[in-house]
């Protein structure tokens, strides 16, 4: 019999079904402690988040995570644990892990994002690290990596790399990618295939009187790389495509086999692998993870004028919450989101209440059990509109 994740249509609904259900398979198992202290250096609570994912675990098991040195508990600190971990993975870690100041595992442009070509990350497994953590956000129901190559994608889930989609942009070099405009935009002619020919061989330090036979094994994989050797068999748009290929192919597979096996560990596998349509939500677009004002607006619940309370103010009301639509309409929406629910992912639901105080708070911290009314709620102080 199917499971019952494998007949529903709307592909949220099925990822819901089948992670629940291996949440619930495994919640009498060991649980996971991620631990973190809050005085630590950067640095050093990046090599705790490392070494927690480097464990061999059963990752479906119960996820408790503590911050050494904060009175913050509950689902706020999970959220605050896996946002940290998907921004580092995003934007890169501060510790030195491949010979840069940054640590990068995926760079070049929004929407084309590919794994670093760094031996030193590769050596390390960390792109099976990297795999494990965007797995284990996602069974959590936490944020994503966002922006990454279609190509990179295609392959991960056992597509052909020869039918992968893969275009200039997926080249993160872009003195590299200026090269190969360079070859597609050439007239055919043979003083204009000479002085291409010349351009690819003097960046990659190949002699164009070699043939492929004669290549040493090193000179065979700057050839298998950068096909340049071929250029007068082939068109310009040929050589492009070409040259696209086989760099995709020789600098990324090994990173993706571990992102594979991350995933793998992780047992949301048969998931993506059952349902292609649940991929997109593990790896959305950078545009389908932007929201705009008028998204975050029309998820909240406003205070309304209740005939039992004497203390209801109309007017500071209305004052305090134009105060925050002005900001929602005008300021950093991520922050502001953050701040609110513990991550830049818009729930089902946002509430705003009045109360005194000094200072805005949020309920992210709170155990959503003991709490379960406060939950997503940002308490807007009377005075704020003061400060």
């Amino acid at each position: 019999m199917e499971p019952k994740w494998k007949l529903i249509k709307e592909p949220a609904q099925a990822a819901k079904v089948f992670k629940e259900n291996l949440l619930k398979e495994h919640a009498s198992g060991t649980p996971l402690r991620m631990k973190m202290d809050v005085s630590d250096s950067e640095e050093d609570r990046e090599r705790d988040l490392l070494l927690f994912y480097k464990r061999q675990q059963e990752w479906a098991c119960p996820l408790h995570c503590i911050l050494v040195g904060d009175v913050a508990v509950g689902e706020g600190v999970m959220r605050y644990f896996l946002t940290t971990v998907i921004s580092k993975l995003q934007f890169g870690f501060s510790l030195d892990l491949g010979g840069m100041a940054r640590t990068l595992l995926f760079e070049g442009e929004p929407d084309h994002l590919v794994p670093a070509a760094s031996e030193a990350l590769i050596e390390s497994n960390l792109f099976r690290v990297a795999g494990r953590m965007l797995a284990h956000s996602f069974l959590h129901d936490g944020p994503h990596v966002t922006g990454l190559s279609p190509a990179v994608i295609h392959v991960l889930f056992n597509g052909d790399p020869e039918m992968a989609t893969v275009v200039t942009e997926d080249c993160p070099d872009l003195h590299i990618r200026s090269i190969i405009k360079l070859v597609c935009n050439v007239k055919e002619t043979l003083s204009g295939k000479n002085y291409c020919l010349g351009k690819y061989n003097n960046l990659y330090g190949l002699d164009s009187s070699l043939n492929k036979k004669n290549l040493h094994r090193n000179r065979r994989t700057q050839f298998q790389i950068f096909p340049c050797l071929g250029i007068f068999q082939q068109s310009p748009t040929q050589i492009g495509d070409g040259y696209i290929t086989n760099f995709y192919s020789m600098q990324t597979m090994r990173q993706i086999k571990q992102l594979r096996k991350g995933l793998k560990d992780v047992m949301v596998w048969p998931l993506l692998t059952s349902r292609p349509d649940v991929v997109p939500l593990l790896f959305p677009k950078m545009a389908e993870m932007q929201f705009t004002p008028q998204m975050l607006l029309q998820k909240i619940t406003w205070p309304v004028e209740d005939s039992d309370d004497e203390d209801f103010d109309l007017e500071s009301t209305c004052r305090i919450t134009g105060f925050l639509r002005m900001f929602i309409e005008t300021g950093t929406l991520a922050q502001l989101l953050t701040f609110w629910v513990g991550w830049e992912m818009l729930p089902p639901e946002l509430r705003v209440e009045i109360s005194g105080g000094t200072l805005p708070t949020s309920s992210t911290c709170y155990d959503p059990v003991q709490c379960e009314k406060m939950d997503f709620i940002v308490r807007i102080q009377c005075s704020l509109i003061f400060q």
